[in-house]
């Protein structure tokens, strides 16, 4: 449903204030409740035991231990889980993907599920778990990108076709007056947010209450609804707060399901929450990539051809391919374009979007062949791209929605200092002695928009209750909505109540794809517009109302408040309006959603530019970054204590990627060597020092009613290759095997 404008004007002064979180003192005081920290009475614990192996059959899981240990009731096998209404492997929707639930005796990757001990207590349910005995019989794993038969993918991404481009690339390299070719190469990496995936769960009769942490309530609804035969209606999900969630908890995956068949099976509340280790395996993950780019340019340093091409990885078992070819379609003008994908599929768990899907790993491997391409030509990075940043998207030919990309350059450089940068590597030291290097890297990220749908109740007092069933994962969508929500009904912030996170409000949707404060925010805003039309058609049409007759000119809200818009000394409050015509209070209804038209007519994106300074030990490779400014336009800012927050947060994970992140697999056994947080390194506090992000103003009236786009994954674009350019700045060395490590320098 496409977005409609306001009966009537709206003044407020919540949205563009830097307040503080809404549920701030609950997550410091520990008063916020997320899904484990649940105990229903009766409540059982319930561990998963996982495959040590990534490809074979279990011949035999004894168990017999596992239910002799004290504390334990049952153990749950393939032999006695309940009956589900479909086989987990039937997918017939988008976000629908196959999922382990001990159906059989076959294992696809190591760490999938085979059996779960329900005990009385953790610790029972934890021992009765190392006590089951599996017998195997493995087959040789299929570990890497080399390891297993190339195909082109049937699609990518959320099912964008793998051949895409215009032009004559072969021609345009081929008439070019420098060219470069590299290969990058992007490690796996996992989720593991802070908050590891849990349910509690609890059966009465065929109705289902749980407490799990969700990007998408609805959806979730929907998957358990399909397996256990039962009205989505039924269900009743509570996810008030997320500890993170970077796109995993967008669907169900077979351990929150598992806890649901678990008390299904012993019929009572069960509790089961995915150790660390088993975050590796069964929830997704970003694939690996091997990415090909050829880029040509002409004397004048202006780009005659791009071609684009990705090698990625899949499950054996189901699809879901990394799109990092996209990044190339938004970004750079070049008469001949192209990006293509093979694959292959890997004895792993099924990839699935990760924080910038396709965008971070993409991202990485054009923004450091574009540094290329600009050495090539004998021309600073910077003034590369402001010679070849695309004015219109290139395949489709649509103009942006907004064009605020120089000045996210211009100002970015400005802060950062960038005029001062020597063209030639490792031209800087500090005074330690350090290598020193300055890169830049270009954001970009899709202005996204879902559907969703919100109700406000305005009140006899003149206050309101404003609920929709949106998701907040840290970002600050407690605070951010409800500032939308009481600019929207023209009130104070204090005068509104705010709820969301349940599944039984207006469906919210999904909180994917940085879409959330501008598809929910939209619901909320015309559920407000909603609420002020009727109160103001109840006081336009009172004789004794003082805005009696002021259809043609109309009314404004503000501060509780409707007042004639040609004279606003006439008015009266909300609660004066309601008590005259008799009434305890109206209820508005709002939808969500992009303008179609809007959207066949523009390429609707959020842009920005990343500027990085590091240093390296010139002895024994150590790189630490030392300074990150980021200069980002994303539409109107709804809160930028909030927004600057996000921004950290993606170039922090921009950090990550560049220099960090990575999964190791063991080729011969398929099993992750690194599966905690000591050996999978993410940045610290230490490793990244210095941050500055710009907000750099940006009014963009087609993105949709409120001007709002996403801001929660744009960082990390840009950032990673300002790294990895940072590091041949300071070194000479280009390395292409992402992430950048001390022995890759030595």
């Amino acid at each position: 449903m496409s977005e409609t404008a306001p009966a009537h004007i709206r003044h407020g002064s919540s949205m563009g204030q830097p307040l503080t979180r809404r549920d701030g003192l609950l997550k410091v005081t520990g008063g916020a409740r997320f899904a484990a920290d649940n105990h229903p009475a009766g409540m059982l614990f319930a561990v998963m035991a996982t495959s040590s192996i990534a490809r074979g059959r279990i011949t035999a899981l004894d168990t017999d231990d596992a239910r002799a240990h004290p504390g334990v009731v049952e153990v749950m096998t393939s032999g006695n889980t309940p009956k589900l209404a479909r086989h987990p492997d039937a997918t017939d929707e988008m976000f629908m993907y196959k999922l382990d639930l001990l159906q059989d005796d076959r294992i696809r990757y190591a760490n999938q599920p085979i059996a779960v001990v329900i005990a009385e207590t953790l610790e029972a349910a934890t021992e009765g778990a190392a006590l089951i005995t599996p017998t195997y019989t493995a087959e040789p794993a299929h570990i890497g990108l080399d390891a297993a038969e190339r195909f082109e993918p049937p699609a990518i991404g959320v099912g964008e076709p793998p051949n895409a481009g215009k032009g004559d690339v072969a021609a345009g390299l081929a008439g070019a007056e420098k060219q470069v070719t590299a290969v990058y190469e992007t490690a796996a990496q996992y989720h593991n947010a802070m908050e590891p995936h849990a349910v509690v769960a609890a059966w009465d009769g065929d109705r289902l209450t749980l407490d799990t942490p969700s990007q998408g309530m609805s959806v979730a609804q929907a998957r358990l609804a399909g397996l256990f035969g039962i009205d989505p209606a039924n269900i009743h999900i509570r996810s008030p707060f997320l500890g993170g969630g970077f796109g995993s908890k967008g669907v169900l995956w077979a351990p929150q399901v598992l806890g649901v068949m678990a008390a299904r099976l012993v019929d009572r509340p069960v509790k089961l929450v995915t150790r660390r280790e088993q975050m590796f395996g069964p929830v997704g993950h970003r694939a690996e990539t091997r990415q090909t780019l050829r880029l040509g340019a002409d004397a004048d340093g202006l780009l005659t051809a791009l071609d684009h091409h990705t090698l990625t990885s899949s499950s054996t078992f189901d699809d879901f391919f990394e799109p990092s070819g996209g990044v190339s379609h938004t970004l750079y003008a070049t008469p001949a374009l192209a990006t293509s994908y093979e694959a292959v599929r890997l004895d792993t768990g099924t990839p699935f979007f990760m924080r910038a899907p396709g965008e971070a790993s993409g991202s990485v491997a054009l923004e450091s062949a574009v540094d290329e391409m600009a050495d090539a030509c004998g021309m600073d990075p910077l003034a590369f791209r402001l010679k070849n940043y695309a004015e219109v998207e290139p395949i489709s030919g649509k103009p942006f929605s907004s064009k605020s990309l120089r000045a996210c350059y211009e100002q970015g450089a400005e802060k950062f200092g960038w005029a001062s940068r020597p063209l030639a590597p490792r031209q800087m030291r500090d005074e330690a002695g350090l290598l020193v290097g300055w890169g830049m890297g270009t954001a970009s990220f899709p202005a996204i928009m879902f559907q969703a749908g919100a109700r406000a109740v305005l009140h006899a007092d003149g206050s309101a209750l404003v609920e929709l069933g949106a998701h907040d994962m840290g970002q600050g969508a407690w605070t951010a909505l409800a500032q939308i929500a009481a600019d929207g009904l023209g009130l104070d912030y204090e005068r509104v109540e705010f709820r969301m996170g349940t599944s039984d409000l207006p469906n919210a949707g999904i909180a994917g794809g940085s879409s959330q404060t501008a598809t929910s925010g939209a619901a909320i805003h015309n559920a407000g517009a909603d609420v002020i039309a009727q109160l103001a058609d109840i006081a336009m049409g009172d004789e004794r109302s003082p805005l009696f007759g002021a259809g043609n000119a109309g009314v404004i809200a503000r501060d509780g408040r409707l007042v004639r818009r040609d004279d606003e000394s006439r008015g009266e409050s909300y609660a004066d309006i309601l008590a005259r015509a008799g009434r305890s209070g109206l209820e508005g209804k709002g939808q969500g959603a992009g303008n179609p038209a809007d959207q066949e007519k523009y390429a609707m994106h959020a842009h920005g530019a990343v500027f990085a300074e590091v240093k390296v030990d010139p002895d024994l490779g150590q790189i630490r970054v030392t300074r990150l400014v980021g200069a980002f336009a994303a539409g109107r800012i709804i809160n930028p204590r909030l927004v600057r927050s996000q921004y950290f947060g993606g170039m922090i994970w921009g950090v990550s990627f560049a220099l960090h992140e990575h999964a190791v697999l063991d080729p011969r056994s398929g099993r992750t060597m690194n599966g905690n947080f000591a050996e999978y390194h993410v940045p610290v506090n230490a490793d990244v020092p210095s941050l500055e992000a710009i907000l750099v103003q940006e009014d963009d009236a087609h993105v949709n009613s409120l001007g709002i786009k996403g801001v929660g994954e744009i960082g990390i674009t840009g950032t990673a290759g300002a790294v990895a350019n940072a590091v041949w700045h300071a070194t000479g060395v280009r390395v292409r095997k992402i992430p950048i490590t001390l022995d890759k320098l030595l």
